[in-house]
């Protein structure tokens, strides 16, 4: 079993992977971004690094014998003005200010190139827990019925429309209309403004209508950004009056999974798990 380096960032995902590396024995090294890795992975053992500092970060995982390592995490794009490279910081920063504008993705794609140059192979956080993302079918009690089949189908297209503009991730239909897209505000924002609408227009708590569908962007690099839901997204979802939550097969991520699903049972709504389809 190789040695892992987890790039951590913000947020649970991070934790949950250290914590399952834990579990199953797998020898850990954590690299905490500076300014994101929260508090929960400080029992694991790691180093502090800054985000432009690769030398250190490379020198690091070496020294400890990784062969492999996950990018997982919240990291908000960077102020290059501001960032402090180190030597190979510093010879990386030109292609990362070139890749950042063309999109995050072409960032991301950027970023684990140099890691691949540096000989390390690069694992989606879904290949390190192979029970993170959702399977085919219903997550939980609470299935669709037939009347959701047409929302279930226009989100995902939808998702998938927003995605090749490389805007978002994720839309919203109830009874066959667009009613929100996601772009740069994320999943919460999006959630917000639809709960924000005439109930006229969505479902309600007690009478739930209407699909959140989220899929990644064609041009995403699926090992360090896929789509994620997590028990905020269930809750944002029931105050939108949302029958339901879909995603592809593989292509999301459930954090927190045992909460997800007691949560969106206890809620009546349904997290379900599709084969990926042609965007």
């Amino acid at each position: 079993m190789r040695k892992l380096g987890l790039i951590a960032g913000g947020g649970t995902l991070p934790v949950e992977i250290a914590e399952h590396c834990r579990r199953s024995g797998r020898p850990l090294l954590v690299i905490r971004l500076k300014g994101f890795a929260g508090a929960g992975l400080e029992p694991f053992a790691g180093v502090e690094v800054g985000l432009a500092e690769l030398g250190k970060c490379f020198k690091a995982l070496r020294r400890a014998g990784c062969e492999a390592v996950c990018l997982a995490g919240q990291v908000n794009r960077p102020d290059f003005a501001t960032l402090m490279p180190d030597l190979r910081g510093m010879a990386a920063l030109p292609a990362a200010i070139a890749a950042a504008r063309h999109g995050d993705d072409a960032l991301l794609r950027m970023l684990v190139g140099e890691f691949e140059k540096e000989g390390f192979a690069v694992e989606g956080a879904h290949e390190v827990m192979d029970d993170l993302a959702v399977g085919k079918g219903p997550l939980g009690r609470v299935a669709p019925g037939s009347a959701h089949g047409a929302d279930i189908d226009q989100a995902l297209a939808a998702a998938h429309a927003v995605g090749r503009l490389d805007a978002g991730q994720a839309a919203v239909v109830c009874r066959g209309l667009v009613l929100a897209l996601e772009a740069a505000e994320g999943t919460d924002a999006l959630l917000a403004r639809v709960a924000d609408l005439p109930e006229a227009l969505r479902g309600r708590p007690g009478a739930p209508e209407g699909v959140l569908a989220k899929t990644p962007k064609p041009i995403q690099e699926t090992r360090v950004d896929l789509p994620t839901i997590g028990p905020a997204t269930v809750e944002a979802a029931a105050r939108a009056g949302l029958a339901g939550i879909v995603g592809e097969v593989g292509r999301l991520l459930v954090l927190d999974r045992e909460a997800v699903i007691a949560l969106a049972d206890d809620l009546g709504i349904f997290i379900l798990g599709v084969e990926p389809r042609a965007p």
